[in-house]
């Protein structure tokens, strides 16, 4: 039997229809992904679901005294609260009796007698409407989510609000929980922590994310929010993207059948005499019903279009750090902290809320100076920033004064372009582009910021948190920017499969004032650290029974040349591959001999193969030269 159910939905606004005729159903134990552009109506169908607004026509059933819970995007909680008293407010009348109970139970107004008063009656009250068992819940609840009680809410970090929001959410054991982007604002370890426990959720969960990772690990079922419609598609993300992509294939190559079709009866009408026969009346009619099905057709909102304006190359070293430091009153950023930044580099920067990631943006761009040590620039090197908290923005302008500064084109490298025409291209429609930016949604003003940052010519991307609100399809569009993006990027981002697949190495905070580099992303990171990890416990235990084998890990000479020219091989063999990969690409590749093609494509292919052993074998060296060093340090 379904919790939820939702039939020929219909909710509009303006011309814009969200719902149309839309369709969908939630069981209990489901985990469905709710995936969309922005703007197509997920925040919209969630408020629906949670009563928040109503249908313009059609049926909304729920599961009768359903417990639902909803967790927006933004916390809304009081800052004078503290994290208990949010919690139990959640209950409603009962959380707020049990709300005065703990803060009398805790004070020393029991003294008092009309503070006894007051306790006696909200005993009564309590003991009516089973408020103890709820009182046991909140306390569980604290507890399992490891909530300080008695802290201000004004005190937290922002991943901590999320986790009394969700407390918050759990505190009436929900049948069903709407999230609506979990992730947003926590760190890796906050994102993994909530995974486990929605993952032992027993209810049901629709949830919205930008997050492929945590929506791989998590979805039972995806539906989609396409052109007004609610599609399912039973199996995990990767299944869908499959199905997804055969079905647009699919869609287009009916279209363009009809389309055809269609071209082929206007030119027939169009004969005059011939289509006014009786006879042709039915071909008449059938030509007219054809054009009002074109008429309705909702084609698909168009694609984000990206570019980053090119500016001439730095020089080769971009940023040099040397022997830095950097304390707060309170506790230490970086301590003793050196690197050599250089032309191309890709770097993310990994660590927990409050550690320190935007201050350590800042010395490197020294915007603020280091304690200790210095920090210098190479030659040449313009800089495009994109601040996570959006404070570039000024609420009341509108979208087009923002990017274009009060003029009506802007100039993207040698060429001008209409400022409506540009924010075209990233999906503001001239009403939209003339609006104050204070009614902007999260992702839209994700996107007039990277619209704002692209019109900067640049060398160095320096990107905080670009991917917060950002719906799925502009995120992959703003990687494939990235992966291809010729300049040198320092990347902050929660998002591990982002990180995995757009930097070439990270440096970690791991401790007060510690900031260590890995080559790889996020993945290769967490494999550094279990198998740094293992044999390091391995050698412990052996220690008595083999005291030389810590012998076995040094690298030979013949292994430590390899390592060293193992960096300019792996280049020559990445030019190679471009300069392959640049031969299929052109647009007359294939009218070649089909022989020329076959080897041409094979010896891609056996290039691509060894380059993945090459890459496999300087993790193995470097990963040996780590395990010395920390041999020698024990």
């Amino acid at each position: 039997m379904p919790l939820v159910r939702l039939k020929k939905a219909m909710i509009a606004f303006g011309t814009h229809a969200l719902l149309d005729n839309a369709e969908f159903q939630l069981t209990k134990g489901e985990r469905v992904g709710l995936l969309g552009r922005n703007g197509e109506g997920k925040s919209t169908l969630m408020k629906i679901i949670g009563g928040e607004i109503h249908l313009d026509q059609g049926e909304l059933w729920l599961k009768p005294e359903l417990r639902l819970a909803r967790l927006e995007q933004e916390a809304t909680l009081a800052s004078e609260q503290t994290i208990y008293d949010a919690v139990a407010e959640g209950l409603g009348e009962v959380g707020q009796w049990i709300m005065r109970y703990h803060a009398l139970s805790a004070s020393m107004e029991m003294q008092d007698e009309a503070a006894l008063n007051e306790l006696g009656v909200l005993q009564q009250k309590l003991e009516a409407h089973h408020g103890w068992q709820l009182q046991q819940r909140v306390e569980n609840i604290l507890s399992r989510l490891q909530l300080p009680a008695d802290d201000k809410i004004g005190e937290l970090s922002g991943g901590w609000k999320r986790r009394v929001a969700l407390a918050r959410a759990l505190v009436i054991d929900p049948e069903v929980l709407l999230l609506d982007e979990p992730t947003n604002h926590l760190d890796l370890d906050s994102i993994a922590w909530l995974e486990e426990q929605l993952l032992n959720f027993s209810g049901a969960i629709l949830f919205v994310t930008h997050d492929r990772f945590f929506l791989q690990k998590l979805a039972t079922r995806i539906v989609d929010l396409d052109r007004g419609q609610l599609v399912s598609w039973p199996g995990d993300y990767q299944d869908y993207l499959k199905r997804k992509a055969a079905a647009l294939e699919e869609e287009a190559t009916q279209n363009a059948l009809f389309d055809k079709k269609l071209a082929q009866e206007e030119v027939w009408i169009r004969q005059g005499i011939k289509a006014r026969r009786t006879r042709n009346e039915g071909r008449v009619r059938a030509l007219n019903k054809l054009r009002q099905e074109r008429s309705q057709r909702r084609v698909q909102q168009g694609s984000v279009k990206l570019g980053v304006e090119r500016s001439e190359n730095s020089g080769k070293k971009v940023i040099v750090a040397d022997n830095i430091y950097f304390t707060y009153p309170d506790k230490p950023i970086i301590s003793n902290f050196s690197t050599v930044i250089q032309r191309g580099d890709k770097i993310g920067l990994i660590g927990p809320n409050g550690a320190g990631k935007t201050t350590f943006l800042q010395l490197l761009l020294k915007q603020i100076e280091p304690d200790q040590g210095k920090i210098e620039h190479g030659t040449k090197l313009q800089v495009a920033y994109f601040d996570q908290l959006r404070d570039q923005l000024d609420p009341n302008m509108t979208v087009a004064d923002a990017v274009a500064g009060g003029n009506d084109h802007v100039m993207i490298g040698s060429n001008k372009r209409h400022v409506m025409s540009y924010l075209n291209d990233f999906l503001f429609a001239s009403n939209r582009a003339r609006s104050p930016i204070r009614s902007l949604s999260g992702g839209e003003k994700n996107r007039l910021l990277l619209a704002r940052l692209f019109t900067q010519p640049a060398n160095l991307l320096v990107m905080d948190e670009p991917t917060n609100d950002l719906d799925l399809e502009t995120l992959e569009l703003l990687e494939d920017l990235l992966v291809n993006y010729e300049g040198t990027l320092l990347l902050v981002s929660h998002d591990r499969l982002f990180l995995d697949n757009v930097v070439t190495s990270v440096m970690v905070f791991e401790g007060p004032g510690q900031v260590n580099e890995y080559v790889g992303g996020y993945a290769d990171w967490q494999r550094y650290k279990t198998e740094l990890a293992e044999p390091v416990k391995s050698d412990k235990k052996s220690l008595k029974e083999k005291p030389k084998s810590v012998k076995k890990k040094k690298l030979s000479y013949k292994d430590q040349r390899e390592l060293e020219q193992l960096p300019e091989a792996i280049e020559q063999l990445e030019e190679r591959q471009a300069e392959l990969n640049a031969q299929i690409n052109a647009p007359t590749f294939y009218q070649q001999d089909h022989s020329l093609v076959a080897q041409t494509l094979q010896a891609l292919e056996d290039l691509e193969a060894e380059l993945e052993e090459s890459y496999a074998r300087w993790d193995a060296l470097e990963l040996m030269t780590v395990q010395n060093e920390q041999t020698k340090d024990h």
